[in-house]
């Protein structure tokens, strides 16, 4: 996991950086974050119903939210285990 990876991903989503967010859609390791860029970028541009839109895209804040909660916790951890 890069945590990088889903910093970017909030970046270019608050400043509409499609383009961005499709080579970071092509370039991340993590399957499940390509995923969900794809969803909410294929939504954005071909979908006519806001409320589908709205959904990948929250659905995509929401993996990004859950994924940095993951790495907090693994840093916290390893911290932990460095100290010892």
């Amino acid at each position: 996991m890069n945590k990088v990876d889903y910093d970017r991903a909030l970046y270019y989503t608050h400043r509409s950086e499609w383009d961005n967010l499709l080579i970071l859609m092509v370039r991340t390791k993590d399957d499940l974050l390509s995923k969900r860029i794809e969803h909410f970028l294929h939504a954005y541009n071909f979908s006519k119903d806001y409320q589908e839109v709205e959904g990948k895209f929250y659905c995509l804040m929401r993996y990004i939210e859950h994924a940095n909660s993951q790495i907090s916790g693994f840093f916290e951890v390893e911290q932990t285990f460095m100290k010892v």
